[in-house]
């Protein structure tokens, strides 16, 4: 006999009014006492959110902590046989879980999403994934979230665990661009300065905080964004609005990878590394394409 398939609850911890209520209690104490802070740099609304770097159990704790202190639902995909025992599997489906089940006929986790985001189109839901796929040590990330993204054309959400910052939330909402490689090396770039509970086993490799960034680098480098290419140091000043663009500032974009130049056909030209589209995700919640 065909198993019945199991719908995502519409219902969870998150709508319960005496426990949402008692946890987002408990949470406010928590992270006052620890020193945490939960952050939300998206504007209400549903969005396929990726995780990282995930090395603990704890990452899940402040998590669900910042999501219930923001007041957003989170649902997480699971093989649908870990939500079928009467007992457990009800506490799973209570906590967000997208039950999936992967044999020939039954409904997927696009075709899932898609039918409750469409009943849920204004709330401020994110449908998370871990795309390291493990706590322990990955050289690779699982890029499922993507496709999901792409086919249901919801926006990509950032969202961390940094253990030295003591923050937890999204600090971007991505749009993708088209090119999956470049999409997913810009995004993984991003996670280089996040600290994991264990950075030893976090990929991509943790390479150190984020350097200062002055407003006038900053408009550089979202400039450099916005052009989609290489541009000219007369480009950029005329694009920022700095009047007589500094060397200097350009100078310091160079020596810390954050952009690279061309001196090849005379003008020297100059584009964002993957290091500078990474460390431009946190600068701004969003960035147009």
């Amino acid at each position: 006999m065909a198993k019945n398939t199991l719908e995502i609850r519409d219902k969870t911890i998150f709508d319960g009014v005496f426990v949402k209520y008692l946890l987002k209690f408990f949470f406010r104490i928590w992270f006052k006492l620890t020193g945490w802070k939960a952050m939300n740099s998206v504007s209400p609304g549903a969005g396929v959110t990726i995780a990282a770097p995930h090395t603990s159990n704890w990452d899940f704790f402040y998590a669900l902590g910042a999501a219930i202190l923001l007041d957003i639902k989170i649902y997480f995909s699971i093989k649908d046989s870990w939500c079928r025992p009467p007992v457990i599997g009800s506490f799973i489906m209570w906590l967000g879980a997208i039950p999936i089940n992967r044999t020939a006929g039954s409904k997927g986790q696009v075709e899932q999403i898609k039918a409750f985001v469409d009943k849920h189109k204004d709330s401020h839901i994110f449908f998370l994934f871990t795309p390291e796929g493990t706590r322990g040590k990955t050289q690779s990330w699982k890029t499922g979230f993507y496709h999901v993204a792409e086919d249901t054309g919801l926006p990509i959400f950032l969202a961390k665990v940094d253990y030295q910052l003591k923050e937890s939330g999204v600090f971007h909402s991505y749009q993708l661009t088209g090119n999956k490689e470049e999409d997913i090396h810009a995004i993984q770039e991003s996670y280089t300065t996040i600290y994991g509970k264990f950075p030893n086993d976090q990929f991509p490799a943790y390479v150190g905080p984020l350097p200062e960034i002055s407003a006038e680098e900053a408009a550089i480098m979202r400039a450099l964004y916005s052009l989609k290419g290489k541009a000219t140091q007369v480009d950029l000043a005329a694009k920022t609005k700095l009047g007589e663009l500094s060397s200097t500032m350009l100078e310091f974009l160079l020596q810390k990878n954050i952009v690279q130049r061309s001196d090849k056909h005379g003008e020297p030209t100059y584009m964002l590394t993957f290091v500078g589209k990474g460390y431009l995700l946190h600068l701004f919640p969003t960035l147009a394409q």
